[in-house]
């Protein structure tokens, strides 16, 4: 029987199966990236507000605590947005005619809230609960990055699943005691610098964040890294 195909269609074979697989690859790969750049997840891009606000200066410079604009954080599974009125609280005294804060003094005497831009956010289909992780001794600039440093806000961290489940696959790395969770400048324990508490004495992470588990009573990694916990 003559012979159908030429002798180099199977090397074209081969090449062009080894060439869809690279190409398929390829685009995977180039799909995985772009999912985890700034263009997607705005990474480290500030968003543009109806006022400039800066958390430099009000939390850095001032010294103001999450919670006075937060209030929610500690018993909410939603941080909170401040109303007008938390602004004014101090604004009704100082930079009373500053023209970039007009938006919040009209704000005030419409009763119609700002609308900011969200900044650091979740898919819907993804539940998180901001006090169950501030219970468990996880700070503020953990997810955050350093917010007391920013001018305007952005998202230092992508916060897609790649990004959780680091923390829940070892979260004694990141636990920290809670009186320090607001601590926007607070460095784990070394040698040189010791942490003491509850009579102990801690010089590294590691002993921490074990000891931090047990005493917060952190759920076995088979429930904090369940699909059901997030996924709802």
């Amino acid at each position: 029987m003559p012979q159908i195909f030429h002798r180099s269609t199977n090397s074209i074979s081969r090449i062009t199966i080894i060439l869809s697989v690279v190409l398929v690859s390829g685009l995977l790969f180039a799909a995985a990236e772009l999912q985890r750049s700034p263009y997607y997840s705005w990474r480290g891009v500030t968003r543009v507000q109806p006022v400039p606000f800066s958390h430099q200066h009000h939390v850095g410079g001032l010294g103001i605590d999450c919670r006075y604009c937060h209030t929610s954080v500690e018993t909410s599974s939603f941080a909170g947005i401040p109303p007008t009125k938390t602004c004014m609280n101090c604004h009704a005294q100082i930079w009373t005619n500053a023209p970039m804060l007009e938006p919040v003094r009209e704000s005030f005497r419409s009763g119609r809230s700002l609308v900011w831009t969200r900044v650091n956010a979740v898919p819907d289909y993804v539940y998180f609960d901001h006090s169950i992780h501030i219970n468990k001794g996880v700070g503020c600039n953990d997810c955050h990055g350093p917010v007391d440093r920013m001018p305007l806000m952005y998202a230092a961290n992508t916060l897609q699943m790649e990004f959780c489940l680091n923390c829940h696959r070892a979260p004694e790395k990141y636990l920290r005691p809670r009186s320090e969770v607001f601590n926007m400048r607070y460095e784990q324990p070394t040698s040189e610098k010791p942490l003491a508490m509850d009579g102990k004495t801690f010089t590294d992470q590691d002993g921490l964040g074990t000891y931090l588990r047990e005493k917060y009573h952190l759920r076995t990694p088979y429930d904090i890294m369940s699909c059901s916990t997030c996924h709802r």
